[in-house]
């Protein structure tokens, strides 16, 4: 079977709705060597609980990486034609970004400019978090702020942006 998966998807939704399963079928659906990106980090029991639900849904046919913070450059050196690369998730990523004080603008931009020259397919999963109420403090309005221009970013050079929402994916391009 040929890679019938655009070469950059975005994949966006609210917490619970689906997203992650959807992202998981069209990497499975592409045929490709599914490789994936895991950017969370079990800092507690309840993340590791998550970790483990997650690991055990996909099964063994993937192949694993842990990358926190390094995403644009372990990108770009994983990356292969015969390869499909799910990222799960974007904010999660951002805020390990946020917490290590690094450059967010910078290291977004280096992530779009990875994700232009991709060999293969990659199919990014991301937390919609802009629908609702204004966060009360800082930090979160700064992460809102941050995710809602990244996807805007990454949504721009996206062949294809899905909309997950109680488990019905809806094309937005």
């Amino acid at each position: 079977m040929g890679n019938l998966l655009p070469k950059v998807s975005l994949v966006l939704g609210g917490a619970r709705s689906g997203k992650s399963s959807f992202a998981e079928k069209l990497v499975r659906e592409s045929g490709l060597e599914q490789v994936y990106f895991a950017t969370s980090q079990p800092l507690d029991d309840e993340m590791a609980d998550r970790i483990a639900h997650h690991r055990a849904r996909r099964g063994a046919d993937w192949h694993l990486i842990e990358e926190p913070l390094a995403l644009a450059d372990k990108l770009t050196r994983t990356a292969s034609g015969t390869r499909c690369i799910l990222v799960d998730c974007l904010t999660l990523w951002l805020t390990n970004v946020m917490v290590a004080e690094r450059d967010v603008k910078r290291e977004c931009e280096q992530l779009c400019a990875a994700l232009s020259g991709l060999a293969g397919s990659v199919v990014l999963v991301s937390n919609e978090v802009g629908q609702g109420i204004v966060p009360v403090d800082k930090m979160a309005r700064e992460f809102r702020d941050h995710a809602g221009r990244l996807h805007q970013m990454i949504a721009e050079i996206s062949d294809a942006v899905w909309f997950v929402t109680a488990g019905l994916p809806q094309k937005l391009k």
